[in-house]
């Protein structure tokens, strides 16, 4: 039961990881929306001087008494083009008139590409909000559905969550020992030839989340008053002066970071679950703490059973 609980609440953090990475793709189209707005009013703006400009010129050229066979060009003209063509074939250009007409060109050009431009984010934007909305809808039905089935098995769930905690004290002392292990730099080393972080502050991860044991899960916690579990990571490493993101697929792809083999897990270590639904912090002996779902707290969990056959990798956040 606590394992459909905990697949329910993986389900509704990956489509939160979705809902959030079409925000932010959202976002980022806006304003390049907006900017391309911007741009095709400046390029509108300038094709109206440059076009003001050009026809100036051509009454010029017209007006002038020897190059009245001008006429008979710039009348014949079918486009810009053939105008150019024409001119330069009757010698009627100067290298000024010439910067000016492929001037109108390139501002033309601008015009077009701006327009087509804005429609295909357009296209994007609307596509966007369709997946933001299709994520929100899962992650409401998903918690929905965690809610009842908890409200459901409540009192099984709270019998089972007292056996748990009876363990969890000498699981705490076991992983503050672990965390006190870690003596020297020489013995963590490098990792991939990257400076990992000190055993100081590996050690203080473990110490700071171990302090949150037994605080509720609260879906989009990210405080003492309630946590959920990418609420929980970002906290605890906000506090040793990592900025992590708030949810689980961008901590797993958080750039300063790198994969590490189970067998050289290290307290501080981030482990993830369920196609990155999960996550909690590795704090030896292999064990972890987390934020588990709807209904439990801060607590400490073996990676065996679900969380074994669930169990994605792990990343080490190196500063």
């Amino acid at each position: 039961m606590l394992g459909e609980l905990q697949q329910l609440d993986a389900s509704a953090q990956r489509a939160n990881s979705r809902y959030q990475i079409a925000t932010q793709k959202l976002h980022t189209v806006k304003e390049e929306l907006a900017v391309n707005r911007q741009a095709l009013g400046v390029a509108k703006l300038n094709l109206v001087r440059a076009q003001r400009a050009l026809s100036q010129r051509l009454v010029a050229i017209y007006m002038s008494q020897d190059e009245q066979g001008s006429l008979a060009v710039i009348l014949g003209a079918k486009s810009i083009d053939d105008l150019i063509s024409r001119l330069e074939t009757a010698n009627t250009l100067t290298s000024q008139d010439s910067a000016l007409i492929h001037q109108v060109v390139s501002f033309q050009h601008q015009i077009i590409q701006r327009r087509r431009t804005l429609r295909a984010a357009r296209v994007t934007v609307t596509q966007l909000v369709a997946v933001r909305a299709a994520a929100k809808r899962s992650v409401d039905g998903r918690l929905a559905t965690e809610q009842r089935l908890y409200n459901s098995v409540r009192s099984e769930i709270n019998n089972l969550l007292a056996q748990q905690r009876a363990q969890e004290l000498a699981a705490a002392q076991r992983a503050r020992a672990a965390a006190q292990a870690q003596v020297t730099t020489s013995q963590l080393g490098t990792f991939s030839g990257v400076d990992t972080l000190t055993p100081e502050r590996f050690s203080q991860v473990v110490s700071i989340a171990m302090q949150y044991l037994g605080v509720p899960y609260v879906w989009g916690g990210a405080s003492p008053s309630g946590f959920d579990c990418s609420g929980l990571v970002m906290y605890v490493y906000a506090q040793v002066g990592i900025s992590l993101p708030h949810y689980t697929v961008a901590q797993w792809d958080y750039p300063n970071a790198i994969s590490v083999p189970r067998d050289q897990l290290e307290p501080g270590d981030l482990v993830f679950f369920a196609g990155l639904g999960h996550v909690g912090i590795y704090i030896g002996n292999g064990e972890f703490i987390h934020a588990p779902h709807t209904g439990d707290v801060v607590s400490i969990a073996s990676l065996t059973g679900w969380y074994a056959a669930e169990y994605d990798g792990a990343r080490r956040i190196l500063g």
